[in-house]
């Protein structure tokens, strides 16, 4: 018998079960049910002769003699329910005769403990909460097709609790988080998701229409240039967890649309902002985990170094370019190294998009800030007192991946309207483009940004020195839990629509 098969046919049973329980007089998706604690409760704090209330799932069914004995599971834990006809009454214990795994219900009872001495509910009433009409998957980890897992989310969170407690994880992090930042004297703060003008980081905007008001907008691609306007009216010190959407690639480190955690410190500057990263990453892993050296893939993270690399040096080492020249003297080099380019006449910024990806730092066992970034590569960044070529800027690196973007935020009006206006000139929404990627690009510039000349007008009223941080969430939590892919930390990744031809 086919799978299809075997499905369809337990499905039957199923609504014929449901059929069976409806001619009773019996509703099977019943409502409000008391409960004197959860299971967990129920069981960390055990002890015999308790009356007690308990809801949940079906997760397991045996009979021995004229008794049943179930598996009951809430969100916290599993206790077994005991079911006897001489106990619950005849009609009760006909009605334990219809229900299934996956089914939910509530019972009332007294605890005791079993001759092999487990934690165990005496079962006195007994009341069908929900009937399911689908079978649970026997081996949910012996799909072949692992997507089925991120498709029914709701599946794989029953049968996994594995999974289960990566989302606790994730909801444990950010309420941290939080926590972190409000001590700090930090404000949380709302944005808006749909904008006018997407701005605040470079990546190609979801493009959708305001009837009402006869507009397009655009879902935002980063909150930065309305915290920024908060820092203006003189908020100084706020922070967003905050939706963004991005239209491009899926990948196991890429989801279009994210969540990301931003901070504004007026008065600070990227180095206050390493100092804060620093902080938070590691207070976050001794709540977390209790400790700050751990595993993430076969790789162990040290958070007791953190160490600087120079993205300028890096690529003067790798490439023999320096930011003192031209873009053509940069081509010359990286053909020398084999890198083909097809386009005959490549921007600043462009160039580096091509090399930028092959010189990020390689796999270390701690986290590294990759410092000394070109000023192509970050026009809303302050320059370098030493070097106006290099920006006050780092980027972190951990577990081989990008988690946080920082730096000295430019806050000179004059200055930023030109950086923009150069940003337009030489980029188009795909600013990290890999050389495959930019050879295969369209060489028209029909999606230029334009510059928000209200973020510009707010400078000209006055923006502090400041510090600006944004950390990857999903990514963070990906390390912080061990788990290999972005889709193992959101709940419902996007995901290609199944064929269904």
């Amino acid at each position: 018998m086919t799978m299809e098969r075997e499905e369809s046919e337990l499905i039957k049973q199923k609504r014929a079960k449901l059929d069976a329980i409806t001619k009773k007089g019996i509703y099977a998706y019943g409502g409000r049910f008391e409960t004197t604690s959860s299971i967990k409760g129920l069981t960390d704090n055990f002890s015999e002769g308790k009356a007690v209330g308990l809801a949940g799932r079906i997760m397991a069914c045996r009979e021995h003699g004229k008794a049943k004995f179930y598996d009951l599971k809430d969100s916290t834990g599993k206790v077994q329910l005991y079911i006897k006809a001489d106990i619950v009454g005849a009609e009760n214990f006909e009605l334990s005769g219809n229900l299934d795994i996956g089914d939910f219900a509530g019972v009332k009872g007294e605890t005791f403990k079993t001759r092999t001495g487990e934690p165990s509910v005496k079962v006195t009433e007994l009341t069908i909460l929900s009937k399911s009409l689908r079978p649970l998957p026997e081996k949910w980890h012996g799909l072949k097709d692992v997507e089925t897992r991120y498709r029914q989310r709701y599946v794989d969170l029953i049968m996994n609790d594995d999974v289960k407690k990566v989302f606790f994880a994730r909801s444990k992090i950010v309420s941290s988080i939080r926590s972190f930042l409000d001590k700090r004297g930090f404000l949380e703060v709302e944005t808006p998701m749909m904008q006018s003008i997407p701005g605040g980081a470079a990546g190609k905007p979801f493009k959708t229409h305001h009837e009402a008001l006869g507009i397009d907008l655009y879902l935002r691609v980063a909150p930065e240039l309305f915290l920024k306007r908060l820092l203006v009216g003189g908020l100084d010190k706020v922070y967003e967890i905050n939706r963004n959407f991005r239209n491009e690639g899926i990948s196991v480190r890429h989801n279009p649309e994210f969540t990301m955690l931003e901070v504004y410190e007026a008065y600070s500057d990227c180095e206050g902002m390493m100092k804060l990263t620093e902080e938070l990453i590691t207070d976050l892993a001794k709540e977390l985990l209790g400790k700050t050296v751990f595993e993430y893939q076969g790789k162990t993270i040290d958070l007791s170094k953190w160490e600087r690399i120079s993205f300028a040096d890096l690529m003067k080492e790798q490439f023999g370019i320096t930011p003192e020249e031209t873009e053509g003297e940069w081509i010359k080099k990286i053909k020398k190294k084999g890198i083909e380019v097809e386009h005959k006449e490549l921007s600043r910024t462009q160039v580096i998009n091509i090399v930028g990806d092959l010189v990020e730092p390689k796999a270390h066992n701690h986290p590294v800030f990759v410092i000394d970034i070109f000023k192509e590569m970050c026009p809303l960044a302050k320059t370098k007192k030493d070097n106006p070529l290099l920006t006050d800027r780092f980027e972190l690196y951990m577990g081989g991946m990008e988690v946080a973007n920082a730096y000295s935020e430019l806050n000179d009006p004059i200055e930023q309207r030109k950086r923009l206006e150069e940003d337009i000139k030489e980029t188009k929404y795909e600013r990290r483009l890999s050389a495959e990627a930019l050879a295969k690009a369209e060489t028209t510039n029909d999606e230029r940004r334009k510059i928000d000349e209200d973020f510009v007008r707010a400078l000209e009223y006055g923006m502090p020195p400041a510090g600006g941080l944004g950390i990857g969430i999903d990514r963070l939590v990906m390390i912080l839990t061990n788990s290999p892919s972005i889709r193992d930390v959101i709940l419902f990744p996007q995901l290609k629509p199944l064929n269904t031809d």
